[in-house]
């Protein structure tokens, strides 16, 4: 259910696999995404399920409308029964509360400087990475006091670049703007690494405390991969303060 789990000075980082749910195929099991076609009610189950295993509120929880942009919503608590916005990024100082993002080959991208109490999540596609949201998100936690320097950041699983094959021209213009996503499948075709490049902007902004997930989604039958099955279910990154 939960892949991987990390603390780093009270600050909680856990992306989700896709088992211990209770959604049917194509979904199975654990699918935590709402707009992908499965049954609410089983969505809703497995949103619970896999708080609780962190040890999380469900009613504590944020979600985004993912629309693969740069915009980045500050929050103080769950959206209640209004529309949950269009944003990519989500960041909060408010502790105890957890702020989720969906994927499923995209990067979900987990920070936190818990020396001022500030977190954020970001999804970051090809799109969202030439967009900018991992740096506008960074630009929102300073904004209320974090300081990149402090910042501890966690890429969950995504599509390798060994694996994202793309038009050459779609790769020329995300290195251009991103050299580091530059990549080459392994059957030697143009690729564009995402995590590489969400990466190398950290680097940039001065984020220090930075670690990436091995795995690759479209090579995990653990995982959802979109590019893989295409109708599929998404995991989930979570990221909270004590």
């Amino acid at each position: 259910m939960i892949g991987q789990r990390d603390t780093v000075n009270g600050a909680h980082f856990g992306f989700t696999d896709r088992w211990g749910g209770v959604s049917a195929v194509p979904y199975e099991e654990l699918n935590l995404g709402g707009a992908v076609g499965d049954d609410p009610a089983a969505v809703t189950a497995n949103r619970d399920l896999a708080a609780k295993s962190l040890g999380v509120d469900p009613a504590r929880v944020v979600w985004m409308n993912q629309v693969h942009g740069a915009d980045v919503a500050v929050v103080d608590g769950p959206w209640g029964d209004g529309p949950v916005p269009r944003v990519d990024a989500i960041v909060t100082a408010e502790r105890g509360l957890a702020l989720a993002v969906l994927t499923a080959d995209c990067v979900p991208v987990l920070l936190a400087d818990p020396a001022v109490g500030v977190v954020a999540a970001a999804h970051a596609g090809r799109p969202g990475l030439v967009a900018g949201v991992v740096p506008a998100a960074v630009r929102a936690m300073t904004e209320l006091g974090a300081d990149p320097a402090r910042i501890t950041a966690r890429t969950g699983p995504a599509v390798c670049g060994r694996c994202y094959e793309v038009p050459e021209d779609m790769r020329a213009e995300v290195a251009a703007v991103e050299p580091a996503a530059y990549a080459e499948t392994s059957w030697g075709t143009p690729a564009v690494d995402v995590s590489a490049g969400v990466h190398a902007q950290l680097e940039r902004l001065g984020v220090r405390d930075r670690a990436q997930s091995p795995v690759c989604t479209l090579e995990s039958k653990d995982h959802f991969s979109y590019r893989r099955d295409r109708t599929t279910g998404r995991l989930a990154g979570y990221v909270w303060l004590d």
